[in-house]
């Protein structure tokens, strides 16, 4: 484990903290891209997990801030989705000790290219919001549902986590993207926060990167928060496709390499 890092590293990690943390706030998917340029400068696999959840949480908390202020979360929805997340990810952590994640590097290359066809296939999906339509007792225990399973996925297998939810709350829920994705926010900074909590405690925190790194995904994820309230649906739309195909490559790489 390194214990100093270059100031090549600095150069090469860095920017990619930033960059990540701009994807996660549009559409989520953004430790696709953070996570590999930790492992690049030979972090420890369990050692970088730590660290980018130190740098993307702090992200995380001022996008989600940005999209409360501007009224993009529905709150009680959120929060429901955010605790049945807690349960669902300690039981996908625990399942993922018992099970090898194999089969699920197999469906989703199946079903990232078939979620990725439907939203270019209806122009329509997350473009207009009608959850208002709802009534409240099925949207909390669609989100209830919601969480708990995309909670599983996050605790057994996790990328992709808020492109997921996104996708759910848009095509279940009637959410257009933008309070698709202000409502994912709210349920990625709680799963996250009990990941970091427990990395903390077992010393898996690198905090000479972590650090600088938390200020560029702070920078990234308000100026992807920004631009998401001044476009709105059709940028999150372009970005949540680019997430998509990022998860794809990556579990292709998962499988075949």
């Amino acid at each position: 484990m390194p214990t100093m890092l270059s100031p090549l590293d600095y150069l090469i990690i860095l920017p990619f903290i930033f960059l990540a943390g701009l994807i996660d706030a549009i559409a989520g998917g953004g430790g696709l891209i953070s996570l590999p340029a930790y492992w690049s400068a030979g972090i420890p696999a369990h050692m970088a997990l730590g660290t980018n959840k130190f740098s993307s949480c702090s992200g995380t908390i001022f996008s989600t801030g940005r999209y409360f202020h501007a009224n993009m979360i529905d709150v009680p929805v959120a929060i429901c989705s955010a605790v049945m997340a807690l349960v669902g990810s300690w039981l996908g952590a625990t399942t993922a000790l018992l099970v090898s994640a194999a089969f699920l590097n197999y469906l989703l290359i199946v079903l990232i290219p078939l979620i990725t066809v439907i939203t270019l296939f209806r122009p329509s999906l997350g473009f207009t919001d009608t959850a208002h339509l709802l009534k409240l007792g099925y949207r909390l225990t669609l989100a209830a549902l919601a969480g708990l399973i995309v909670g599983f996925y996050d605790g057994f297998f996790g990328p992709g986590t808020g492109t997921f939810l996104i996708l759910i709350y848009s095509a279940l829920l009637h959410y257009d993207f933008v309070r698709a994705n202000g409502n994912s926010k709210v349920v990625n900074l709680a799963s996250n926060f009990a990941a970091l909590a427990t990395f903390a405690y077992h010393g898996q925190i690198l905090y000479q990167i972590a650090i600088p790194a938390a200020v560029c995904g702070i920078a990234g994820n308000l100026l992807g928060s920004r631009m998401v309230i001044r476009r709105g649906n059709k940028l999150i739309r372009q970005v949540f496709i680019l997430a998509l195909l990022l998860l794809l490559i990556r579990v292709l790489y998962n499988v075949f390499w």
